[in-house]
């Protein structure tokens, strides 16, 4: 669900005295709003001076959430939106593909997991300059990781064939879009931006959206024992799937790793973030195989794919 503060634009009842109505009790997101009691809000609210646009407000908040509630479907209806609008991309790595069964499936939010130095990115941009052949790319960049010659390198077969590479170099690269995102906050933000668009479809047809990393932008605001960390989490991680399904685009996330207890490493986001991914692989370095379905891209590379 959407923060509060990006709401304001386009319900003005949502404003800053709201915002800080809410924050005093704990609620900065429409999701933090459902889990509070109505009814207790509402006499809090009735304490101010400026009750009656306070209650507006919560009104408010509360229809954008029916609003956004989808059409129940039968499962015949479901089989046939698979079927024609939830399309497999390619990565443009063979083995990796052959690993999801064909490549990113759009509805789906797929999780690539490794330590540094796993490759993680570099399968971002392969994913990058593949996709956009056919269509928009919306990379999220949070470490400055983007490289434009990296893709470069990806797409060109024939160093002798300058204007061929030109042409596809310049086709390709006007159709990623590059954003930088450092915190939770602007992921939100962008991703609504991203929502709007498709909605009113404005610019191309987005086949993939890359989030690299997820994991450095939620693990800053997991500390502690609060739950709003961890509510900002599942909010985003739900977005984005929500947009993977409406909009008929394929998701890609990146998380490290951490050590866990014996110092086995795990997943960095944890528990709770594991019901987000729809499909999920992983790059350790430097590590024995301890997995049966797994293939090698090199001698220190391994993938497993779970689904």
């Amino acid at each position: 669900m959407a923060p509060l503060k990006s709401l304001e634009r386009q319900y003005p009842i949502i404003d800053s005295n709201f915002q800080q109505f809410c924050a005093s009790h704990g609620i900065f997101s429409v999701e933090d709003l459902l889990i509070h009691d109505l009814y207790v809000l509402v006499a809090l609210a009735e304490q101010y001076p400026t009750s009656e646009r306070l209650k507006q407000g919560i009104t408010q908040a509360l229809s954008i959430i029916d609003g956004r509630h989808q059409p129940w479907l039968n499962g015949m209806e479901l089989l046939e939106d698979a079927q024609q609008n939830k399309h497999i991309l390619s990565t443009g790595c063979e083995r990796i593909d052959m690993l999801l069964h064909g490549g990113l499936r759009e509805g789906h939010l797929t999780e690539l997991v490794g330590p540094s130095s796993s490759y993680k990115t570099q399968v971002c941009l392969q994913a990058t300059s593949n996709v956009a052949k056919m269509g928009e790319v919306v990379f999220l960049d949070t470490g400055n990781s983007f490289s434009p010659k990296r893709i470069a390198q990806f797409l060109i077969s024939d160093p002798a064939d300058k204007e061929g590479n030109h042409t596809i170099l310049q086709k390709v690269l006007k159709n990623i879009v590059c954003y930088s995102v450092y915190d939770i906050f602007t992921l939100l933000d962008v991703s609504y931006q991203l929502k709007s668009n498709l909605t009113s479809q404005t610019g191309g047809q987005v086949r993939l959206l890359i989030v690299d990393s997820i994991s450095s932008l939620i693990t800053p605001v997991l500390g502690g024992s609060g739950s709003h960390g961890r509510a900002l989490m599942i909010s985003a991680g739900s977005f984005l799937k929500k947009l993977a399904h409406e909009h008929n685009l394929a998701v890609l996330v990146t998380n490290h790793m951490v050590s866990g207890e014996g110092g086995i490493h795990k997943p960095a986001l944890g528990e709770s973030w594991k019901t987000i991914p729809m499909c999920g692989f992983s790059c350790p370095v430097n590590t024995e195989p301890t997995f049966a379905t797994c293939a090698y891209l090199d001698t220190q590379t391994w993938l497993l794919v779970r689904q």
